[in-house]
């Protein structure tokens, strides 16, 4: 598949939304600007007799996708969209590594398990970077090498995994659960583990998507240290996460660059006097980031004064951006009692619904870091065993004790 062409425009959100599903999937591909090739909008005008479509994706046979679905490019890839079976013990919603490592671990317990994703399995590991900072690993291991990793094992014990399947729904069924798949499938389990995760929330400038693990990131503990000796980094949000990363970022960095869309920062009074005091901080607020450039590499961010208009051009080594985290949890409202943000609480590991379980990044009160993740996705197996258990729905010589 290395010679898929996709042929598109930066300001096209279908193209954005082919581009992610194709890096997701480890899918490499070309990518071809419209607005800035003439030689590519003559091949799409000649390909679609006159027309513009976008994106248009060209596979190697020589045939294409005119604005695909993500279930089309799928089905293109090969991929599996389908469960093998109409019912299990156990379905993971979430191929991060805390539903992997719960999967894992069911297997090993004789548990049948179905991991259902609407991206890529490995989840926000296989968009770090690098990571330095997972035991084993004493000199650290490219993200994406570690989710292929954690997907690997569970294959080999024989994990039945759906990738680019959304779940629409969750529908209690006496002691059991059914899934509505985004496929039309419904699949019977009588336990689930949501292990969806959290998205961070983008700035949404050009340049942002093609940067992401090239000097754009979203966890300073995760990547800041690659930075020690920098002159400059820049960190966008004034909250309290933006301010704690910056101070945990001035360590490895001689100045910290803050920029903060709103008037004043939002973080606490103790923070932003810390912050304040600090001669390392250059604070910028009202301003907005409009552009990110550099190729392969982040070179220069472009910025805005929203009041005067001013533009200002920065050449930090490395971006940070701390704009919040949204849970993947739409398609919970209703079946579980969530936080005000949209986290899932739980009781232990527990949610208000018997019979589904949650860990990971998606809940309330995690501390949102990989190997707490993988912790979680265990623990909460663990107790997924004694619920079934208790159900008495698996024999009891098939449970390790």
């Amino acid at each position: 598949m290395a010679e898929i062409t996709v042929y598109g425009a930066p300001w096209c959100p279908d193209c954005k939304r082919s581009k992610k599903f194709l890096a997701e999937h480890r899918v490499p591909f070309r990518w071809v600007d419209v607005d800035e090739d003439a030689e590519g909008l003559r091949f799409i005008e000649e390909l679609q007799k006159g027309g513009r479509t976008i994106p248009t994706i060209v596979f190697p046979e020589g045939n294409h996708l005119l604005q695909p679905s993500d279930g089309d490019l799928a089905r293109r890839l090969g991929l599996k969209l389908e469960a093998d079976r109409a019912a299990y013990d156990l379905a993971i919603v979430g191929g991060g590594p805390a539903g992997l490592a719960a999967a894992i671990y069911a297997a090993r317990e004789g548990i049948s398990a179905l991991v259902v994703d609407r991206s890529a399995l490995g989840g926000q590991a296989e968009v770090t970077e690098r990571v330095d900072n997972y035991p084993g690993f004493p000199d650290g291991i490219g993200g994406s090498e570690l989710a292929e990793r954690f997907v690997t094992q569970a294959r080999r014990y024989g994990v039945e995994m759906l990738a680019a399947v959304g779940v629409d729904g969750l529908e209690p069924d006496g002691s059991h659960t059914v899934l509505r798949l985004a496929g039309g499938q419904r699949v019977c389990a009588q336990a689930v583990l949501v292990a969806t995760g959290s998205s961070y929330r983008r700035l949404g400038v050009p340049g942002e998507d093609e940067l992401i693990g090239a000097g754009v990131h979203f966890c300073a503990t995760c990547d800041g240290p690659f930075y020690k000796g920098a002159e400059e980094l820049l960190v966008v949000g004034g909250g309290n996460s933006g301010l704690e990363e910056g101070m945990f970022l001035s360590q490895f960095a001689d100045r910290i660059r803050l920029v903060e869309f709103a008037p004043e920062l939002k973080a606490s009074r103790l923070l932003q006097d810390k912050v304040r005091s600090d001669p390392k901080f250059a604070i910028h607020t009202n301003t907005e980031v409009v552009e990110l450039r550099g190729r392969p590499k982040l070179e220069e961010v472009v910025a805005r004064d929203r009041t005067s208009g001013e533009e200002f051009r920065w050449h930090p080594r490395g971006a940070f951006v701390f704009i919040g985290l949204d849970p993947n949890s739409a398609f919970l409202k209703g079946t579980v009692d969530l936080d005000r943000w949209g986290f899932v609480v739980t009781d232990g590991y527990a949610t208000s619904t018997s019979g589904v379980f949650c860990a990971g990044d998606v809940r309330a009160g995690s501390t949102k870091q990989l190997g707490a993740a993988v912790g979680e996705g265990i623990a909460a197996l663990l107790e997924i065993r004694r619920h079934l258990e208790r159900s008495r729905e698996i024999a009891p010589h098939m449970v390790n004790a």
